[in-house]
C-alpha cells in the first residue's frame, strides 16, 4: 500500500507519517510548507490549491490523508476569507483528485470544534448541528469539509473516513499552540495567561495516540464512517496552566477576556473508535505532559527535568 499525506511536514502529520512507516506503508509527504523530518519517505512539494498539481501528486496511491488545513483558530479569525478558501476549497480539491485518480480511499482529519454547532452536551457521532451554533468560522470549515466528504461519496462513490480530534499536544507542537505558549512564559520567567476563568475543558489527546487511530482508520470497518479521536479525562485550561507551573515553575498565572466563538468543551464520546477499529488512547495527560516538557525542553536547549 501507498499512501499520501497532505501536511506530513507539521505536528500531526508527522507523528502519522512515522506510524504509518512503523507498518511498513510507502508514505507519500504533500507539503510546500517545509521537508519531513525523515529521509525514508518521499515528498513532494504541492499546493492543494493547485488541482492540476494535487492530481499529480496522487496519482499511484491508494489512500491519501488530508490534514493540510489552517488549524489555529487565531489565525483563522485574522484571515477568514483564506482560511475558507484553503479549508474548503482545499478539502474539494483533495476530493476531487481521489475521484480523478480512483483512490480507495480519502481520510479526513476533522475535529471536535464541530460539535459547538450541536445543542446537546454529551456528543457522540449521531449529534445534528445547528447553523446558529457554529460560533466560528473555523467550525464551519470543519462542518462543511466533513459534507463534502459526504457528496463525494453519495454522487461519485469516493470513499472516506474523517477524524474528528479531540486537542491534541506532544513533541513537534506548533509554538503558536497553548502549550508551547504556556511552557515558553513559564521558563521565560513571564505570567501564563488565560482567556476566561480556565474552566473550558477538552480531552487532549496526547499526539501518538491520536497518530495511531490513522493506522486504524485503514480497517475496512471505518470505510464511510466518522470517529471521535479524543482523551480519556476532560482537561481544563487551568489544569495544562498549573501543570506547566508545576513542572517548569514560573511566575504564576493571570486571567485575561475570554475569545469571542471559543470552543468551551462538550462530553465527547470515543466509544464508537473502540468498538469499530480498536482505537483506545493509552497515554494519560501527566505523562503525555512530561514527555511534552521534556521534548521542549531539549528543543530549547535546557536542563532535562530532574525526575529522582
Amino acid at each position: 500500500m501507498k499512501v499520501a499525506v497532505t501536511g506530513g511536514c507539521g505536528f500531526i502529520g508527522s507523528h502519522v507519517v512515522d506510524k504509518l512507516r512503523d507498518q511498513n506503508i510507502e508514505v507519500r509527504v504533500l507539503d510546500n510548507q517545509g521537508a519531513p523530518h525523515r529521509d525514508d519517505v518521499e515528498h513532494v512539494r504541492v499546493d492543494i490549491m493547485d488541482q492540476q498539481a494535487l492530481n499529480a501528486a496522487t496519482r499511484g496511491i491508494d489512500v491519501v490523508y488530508h490534514l493540510a488545513a489552517v488549524a489555529d483558530v487565531n489565525n483563522v479569525a485574522a484571515d477568514p476569507t483564506g482560511s475558507v478558501a484553503l479549508n474548503i476549497l482545499g478539502t474539494a480539491n483533495v476530493l476531487e483528485a481521489a475521484r480523478t485518480n480512483e483512490l480507495r480511499r480519502v481520510i479526513l482529519a476533522s475535529t471536535v470544534w464541530v460539535y459547538g454547532a450541536a445543542r446537546e452536551e454529551i456528543v457522540d457521532e449521531s449529534v445534528c448541528f445547528d447553523p446558529a451554533l457554529t460560533g466560528h468560522v473555523y467550525t464551519t470549515t470543519k462542518i462543511a469539509a466533513e459534507m463534502l466528504c459526504h457528496d463525494y461519496q453519495t454522487m461519485y462513490k469516493v470513499p472516506f473516513t474523517v477524524l474528528r480530534y479531540g486537542i491534541p499536544y506532544g513533541p513537534r507542537m506548533r509554538p503558536a499552540l497553548v502549550i508551547p505558549i504556556f511552557m515558553r512564559k513559564a521558563i521565560g520567567g513571564e505570567p501564563m495567561t488565560i482567556a476566561g476563568d480556565g474552566s473550558q475543558n477538552r480531552k487532549f489527546v496526547y499526539v501518538e495516540d491520536l497518530a495511531d487511530a490513522h493506522v486504524l482508520a485503514l480497517a475496512p470497518e471505518a470505510e464511510n464512517q466518522t470517529y471521535n479521536i479524543d482523551g480519556s479525562e476532560e482537561v481544563t485550561i487551568l489544569r495544562i496552566a498549573e501543570t506547566v507551573h508545576r513542572l517548569l515553575g514560573g511566575k504564576g498565572i493571570e486571567f485575561v477576556p475570554a475569545r469571542t466563538g471559543d470552543y468551551g468543551g462538550k462530553q465527547v464520546s470515543s466509544t464508537k473508535a473502540a468498538r469499530e477499529i480498536g482505537w483506545t488512547p493509552k497515554v494519560d495527560f501527566d505523562l503525555g505532559m512530561e514527555r511534552t516538557v521534556a521534548w521542549f525542553l531539549e528543543s530549547q536547549g535546557q536542563p532535562a527535568l530532574n525526575r529522582a
